[in-house]
């Protein structure tokens, strides 16, 4: 596949046949090129960013997804890189092809994921991992079209004038290597907040095809037959056009999107800067349900189970100064204050837009008590690793970690020794820390791992859950956890006393956990057992 140096056979075309025809001076041709090299570099980075990005959002796992795509891209870069050499010929006519279908394939991608995810990704079967297929499937075809680009530039700026190939190589590389800096930038800081994924990914094909469009039929033409001339052209105008359809439909299709992903009472959707929001229902008596990037960390019909489970076996001892760690919607600090004796509540929350519409929204606020304007309630907008490490303490009898599942790598930091060391500081010596550390029954490597850095903390734990509907929603692709797992911590030897009381309607009570043999497996290496929490309202 790799060729070795050696002089081209007797009557094979050169790769180079003299200075290009160009309508411009050689200088001002090579600077066109390095700009063209500039704006593809940058366009590819946000095709790249925007399949991780899509694929974190539907699929989870940001580490996973992102492997996948950047390894399949770079090896079929690779791929692509070998395949150009055989249109270095038709240099100009084989980059103006490789652009158009890199702007219609790229643009679209975001499009045609979220279609797959949102119509088919619960139909199950051999379809099961057809998003993740998809998803392979352009990162491969991306990645192709890319690696096809440089080779074929450069067999272009050699054709304006004629230099070493490391001169070359180097003045290629630069510009694509700055690029790839403006497009990464670009994307989390201009596209996504102002524009969102969808228009974002269509406006950089967009801008993908004029640019190779410009370079090839403007500074090249003279190279060009008149049928590919006009072959190119028509092909750039039908990309600009499907493109163009595409983003004035973007609206439509993705409200379409997400009531078949969310279901058909979606009320809210909105991009904060830190997650996306979707609220569904809450009105006229409908059960509200909370997403925070696709994920349903409570259903409607199982928020009062969790945030009473959640809250009243850590206010069972001294419980006047409480600290909630996330908790953006209000709900863990509306269950605190319905306990006598609390004075004071701070919630530390990264989102602010969450926040807002925990305020100001009718069905979130009302579901929450209107707890967030309750004047013993402060609210600090900041990342709760950050201000554990600036606090100074002891100054709270709870600390109650109301934080992303610890399944999501981006929650990693929030369930580390060092997190944990850093609130221990801050509780009296006979505080509790209480910690929502995911589904048991599901995962439950991640529930025990929680728990043995609890310990490696300093603190004993008592773990216990919480059973939940685990209903599923729409199409299938989101669904409420089974169970919740909590555990409850105190400094020192011995494992805090697990006493419930005090529910909106009667108490919680504590029951044995009898579950199946593997559960009971996995209770037994862990060398604690865990408690199920039920109520007689369910």
């Amino acid at each position: 596949m790799i060729e070795p140096h050696a002089p081209a056979p007797p009557g094979a075309p050169p790769s180079w046949t003299g200075p290009a025809r160009l309508p411009v001076r050689p200088g001002t041709g090579r600077f066109l090129v390095l700009v063209c090299v500039f704006v593809c570099a940058a366009c590819g980075l946000v095709y790249e960013l925007e399949l991780v990005a899509f694929a974190s959002y539907l699929m989870g796992d940001s580490v996973t997804q992102a492997s996948v795509v950047l390894s399949v891209m770079v090896f079929a870069m690779g791929i692509g890189s070998l395949g150009a050499k055989r249109l270095r010929c038709h240099a100009a006519a084989g980059f103006g092809a490789v652009e158009s279908a890199l702007a219609l394939i790229g643009g679209c991608s975001a499009m045609a994921l979220y279609a797959v995810f949102a119509w088919t990704a619960g139909w199950g079967g051999m379809w099961a991992d057809g998003p993740r297929c998809l998803l392979v499937a352009f990162s491969l075809a991306i990645g192709l079209l890319i690696g096809a680009e440089v080779p074929l530039l450069m067999e272009l700026i050699q054709r304006i004038r004629r230099q070493d190939a490391g001169g070359a190589v180097a003045d290629l590389f630069a510009a694509d290597y700055v690029g790839a800096l403006v497009g990464g930038l670009a994307f989390p800081f201009l596209l996504l907040p102002f524009l969102g994924q969808l228009t974002g990914a269509l406006l950089t094909g967009t801008v993908n095809v004029v640019a190779g469009g410009a370079l090839v039929l403007g500074l090249f033409r003279r190279d060009l037959t008149r049928r590919a001339r006009w072959t190119l052209l028509l092909a750039g105008l039908t990309v600009l056009g499907v493109l163009g359809s595409a983003a004035a439909l973007a609206g439509d299709f993705e409200r379409a999107a997400r009531r078949a992903v969310y279901g058909t009472d979606v009320r809210v959707a909105v991009r904060t800067g830190v997650q996306e929001v979707v609220l569904a229902g809450g009105t006229h008596g409908e059960p509200l349900d909370l997403f925070l990037d696709g994920r349903l960390p409570v259903g409607g019909r199982d928020q009062h189970r969790y945030h009473e489970a959640l809250v009243q076996p850590a206010l069972t001892g001294p419980h006047a100064r409480v600290l909630v760690l996330g908790g953006g919607d209000g709900l863990a600090a509306s269950e605190v204050l319905r306990h006598p004796g609390v004075h004071r509540v701070d919630i530390v929350e990264l989102d602010p837009g969450l926040v807002r519409l925990a305020r100001s929204d009718p069905g979130l606020s009302a579901l929450n008590g209107h707890a967030l304007g309750d004047p013993r309630v402060r609210v600090t907008t900041a990342d709760a690793l950050t201000w554990l490490r600036r606090a100074r303490g002891p100054a709270y009898d709870v600390v109650i970690s109301d934080l992303p599942d610890p399944g999501i790598t981006a929650s990693t930091k929030l369930y580390s020794e060092e997190f944990y060391g850093l609130a221990r500081r801050v509780l009296t010596p006979d505080g509790r820390l209480v910690v929502h550390a995911g589904p048991v029954t599901a995962r439950p490597r991640a529930f025990w791992t929680v728990a043995a850095t609890l310990r490696a903390a300093g603190f004993a734990v008592s773990p216990y859950r919480v059973p939940g509907h685990g209903s599923a929603l729409a199409a299938g692709a989101l669904r409420a956890p089974h169970d919740w797992g909590f555990l409850l911590a105190a400094r020192g030897d011995a494992a805090p006393a697990l006493r419930v009381g005090g529910g909106r309607a009667g108490t919680l009570t504590q029951a044995g956990l009898r579950a199946d043999a593997r559960a009971a497996e996995r209770t037994r290496v862990a060398g604690a057992p865990v408690s199920t929490l039920v109520h007689p309202r369910y």
